[in-house]
């Protein structure tokens, strides 16, 4: 066992060593431009790039030529929500989501409020999960587009996706996902699940950063979207850009493993947790899991430990990468919004670490993480007035 343990998964994973193995040449040899359309370089570019188009779209459930690469899961968000919104503006502008979706879908919503488009921000039930009925009641004649995540960042809860989906189309509504965490960790299918629009990301399933997609749907229905970014019309005209070649066959190659070994990895990491969450329980009083316990991502927990802040916690653990909430609101010195919208209380809102279990997770470090967290916690109880 090395020291220190990466247990924060959800915010980014390790690249595996396959994947990278993948990538190697295009940083070398084959550094050509997929753009390139007179020469040997550029073509043996854009090889790769379709190999890894089909690979993406393969474990979606989609077509290759309905992924549009982008920067990842942040621009694929933006692209679809903004998007739609303009290209349906004579149909409607109404956005329906959730108050616990991540920022990169909750702020372009925001921009687009102030642009003058109507929303709706559904409250998850304290479990996390959509209240469909409440979903039902929302949809009118003037609604767009829907957003919901897969599964959360944090709270790691997966939503009925296939029910919403569902939904939406008997509606005639477009139905966004943001899949970033749960793209190969779990099954997913866009033509099951009803999906027209999916955000993906490259680093949340052991691919490299700066790489991502979006599925766009282009028939039953197909989907208008306006670019967001212009200049070459690359990736079909919807997101203009030289391609990362390297970092698109990382993603590519990313897929195939996880397509391969998802069931397995699931319950191994899925086996992880419930040994974790089990020895936490058996050791300590009120320890509270945040979302749902059985749908939740195999790898992910989230748990509040009463009377002790999660940050002075994190700071006993210096050996153990854990985190309070999304990398991408690390820095805000305010409660996590998603916990916020669950209406947990204060102090499960200040007290709430995520657990976030990977690929190269050991038991013996879940062993050694429960040991910590229990000495840790009990310590800081002892401090605590009126302890």
């Amino acid at each position: 066992m090395h020291k220190p343990i990466y247990l924060d998964n959800q915010a980014t994973t390790p690249v595996d060593p396959r994947v990278l193995d993948a990538m190697l040449p295009f940083f070398g040899p084959a550094f050509g431009n997929a753009a390139s359309r007179s020469h040997r370089f550029g073509w043996e570019a854009e090889k790769a790039v379709e190999t890894a188009r089909r690979r993406v779209a393969s474990l979606a459930g989609a077509t290759p030529r309905e992924l549009v690469f982008t920067s990842g899961a942040t621009e694929s968000n933006n692209l679809a929500i903004k998007g739609v919104a303009e290209a349906c503006r004579a149909k409607g502008n109404h956005i329906v989501t959730m108050a616990t979706e991540h920022r990169a879908v909750l702020d372009p919503i925001r921009h687009l409020e102030r642009q003058g488009c109507q929303a709706t921000v559904l409250a998850p039930n304290p479990d996390g999960l959509l209240d469909l009925a409440r979903l039902r009641e929302t949809l009118g004649p003037s609604t767009v587009l829907v957003s919901v995540m897969v599964a959360n960042n944090e709270i790691g809860v997966v939503q009925p996706i296939r029910e919403i989906g569902a939904l939406c189309r008997q509606r005639g509504v477009f139905f966004h996902c943001d899949a970033a965490q749960a793209f190969g960790k779990i099954p997913i299918h866009v033509e099951e699940d009803s999906i027209d629009l999916m955000s993906l990301s490259g680093h949340k399933l052991y691919g490299p950063k700066g790489v991502g997609a979006l599925y766009v749907r282009r028939r039953h229905p197909r989907v208008p979207l306006v670019a967001q970014m212009d200049g070459g019309g690359h990736e079909s005209g919807y997101r203009s850009g030289t391609l990362n070649v390297p970092a698109i066959v990382g993603f590519g190659e990313a897929c195939v493993l996880a397509g391969r070994e998802m069931s397995q990895e699931a319950e191994r990491t899925a086996g992880l947790r419930d040994r974790l969450l089990a020895r936490l329980e058996a050791a300590l009083d009120d320890v509270t899991v945040n979302g749902s316990r059985t749908h939740r991502l195999p790898g992910n927990l989230n748990v509040s430990f009463a009377g002790v802040e999660a940050d002075a916690l994190l700071l006993s653990l210096p050996e153990i990468a854990l985190s309070t909430g999304s990398a991408c609101s690390s820095a805000s010195p305010e409660p996590s919004h998603v916990l916020k919208a669950l209406a947990a209380g204060p102090w499960r809102e200040r007290s709430a670490v995520r657990f976030g279990i990977g690929r190269f997770n050991s038991e013996e470090e879940i062993d050694y993480t429960a040991a910590r967290v229990i000495e840790a916690v009990r310590q800081l109880r002892s401090f605590a007035p009126g302890a």
